[in-house]
């Protein structure tokens, strides 16, 4: 059994065989940058009144100003601010040459028709000035960077419509047990209905994979064999959940290293979640997850995530915050990291009933996982604990 950050050293020194795509950059979203995008030109382009108001000079605030233009949205002003003089101005508009400050339209008055005076004292230039936000040459979005919608719009501002990125992974999800019905069917006495894939097919909904779920395999090895011999050919990546722990049918640690790939880890110091399988061969990769669902959805979001992103080029780390835990926390054990699940409340966490790893119930409500650390046994209430985020 190693430790979580064992494991996740494991799953980070991996050599991938990146693959560059060129996409729309409104269907980037969620990939990798494969390129280092550099702006052609200043941003603002030129100074640029951030208000509705009157371009003037500060040395003039004093007096009443004549008005010699109006300079609008997408106009190019006409004429030079000097002494005593002023240019009422529309935000966005470029600011006419001479004038030092924009005076907001609420701190003035209308003397005449051509004549305003400012009734409050002014405090800012309320100008962006040309480049003050991106040079022109500047890197505004790096390689390796995870494209999201604020970058598809910083991508348009400089003037591109594709991107370059790293071509994301193919998926393959299996689920094994004799236990196990489709949400679809009715259980019996002594079965269950599958959750573990419908979960983790919900997580990949946040990554651009092409995820194929292969269905349900019979505890049978020849079976469990055949599917992943199969998934392996037609997939980058496979997730498997069940098989992978103790018992007499748990045969997917065994048919992993018949099927070329080699075995790198198998249990993990967590709780829960210890059982767990990382594979790896050429350019292939399995993740053999616990059966249990709230140990599988947790599973993914420590190692499985991370590392499709880092599949994707992309250096990503679980999202994990620190408050603090408004109930006391105790437990008799403490040779694991213990995940619980908690809900934030006013930025506090607090504690929702939970019955173990295969209580998905206890976990809809959850926004994370407060951890007990390696040697904690008590969580005082008040205390600072970290939460790896969920949502």
């Amino acid at each position: 059994m190693i430790t979580y950050e064992e494991a996740l050293k494991i799953i980070n020194t991996g050599n991938f065989a990146f693959r560059v795509i060129e996409l729309d950059i409104i269907d980037s979203v969620g990939f990798v940058a494969a390129e280092d995008l550099v702006s052609d030109a200043d941003m603002p382009p030129f100074n640029k009144s951030a208000m509705d108001g009157y371009a003037c000079r500060l040395a003039d605030l004093n007096r009443e100003l004549e008005i010699i233009e109006s300079v609008s949205a997408g106009s190019i002003p006409q004429k030079k601010i000097t002494e005593a003089t002023c240019s009422k101005i529309m935000t966005g508009a470029r600011v006419p040459e001479g004038a030092d400050c924009v005076i907001m339209v609420e701190y003035t008055e209308k003397v005449n028709e051509n004549t305003v005076r400012f009734t409050a004292k002014n405090t800012k230039s309320n100008i962006c000035l040309q480049g003050e936000d991106v040079k022109k040459g500047d890197v505004v979005i790096k390689r390796g960077e995870l494209i999201h919608p604020a970058s598809v719009g910083l991508a348009a501002s400089v003037g591109k419509l594709k991107l370059k990125v790293y071509k994301a992974p193919v998926i393959a999800i299996i689920t094994t047990g004799d236990e196990l019905v489709e949400p679809d069917q009715k259980a019996n006495e002594v079965q269950i209905r599958n959750s573990n894939s419908y979960n983790i097919q919900a997580q990949l909904k946040q990554i651009p994979a092409t995820v194929k779920y292969l269905g349900i395999v019979k505890d049978n090895k020849a079976e469990i064999e055949k599917a992943i011999s199969k998934a392996l050919t037609d997939s980058d990546i496979l997730i498997l959940t069940g098989g992978v722990s103790m018992g007499d049918k748990d045969y997917v640690p065994e048919i992993l290293n018949s099927t070329g790939l080699k075995i790198l880890f198998h249990n993990m110091a967590i709780q829960p979640g210890k059982p767990v399988a990382f594979a790896a061969g050429e350019n292939k990769f399995c993740f053999a997850l616990s059966g249990n669902p709230v140990s599988s959805l947790l599973q993914f979001e420590l190692l499985v995530r991370p590392f499709i992103y880092k599949f994707m080029g992309n250096k990503y780390s679980p999202r994990i915050i620190k408050t603090m835990l408004m109930q006391d926390k105790k437990r008799e054990k403490a040779e694991r990291i213990q995940f619980f699940p908690v809900y934030l409340d006013n930025g506090t966490a607090r504690l929702i009933e939970f019955h173990g790893s295969a209580h998905i119930a206890g976990i809809h409500k959850a926004d994370g996982f407060g951890i007990f650390e390696i040697g904690e046994f008590e969580i005082q209430c008040g205390n600072e604990i970290r939460i790896l985020l969920i949502h």
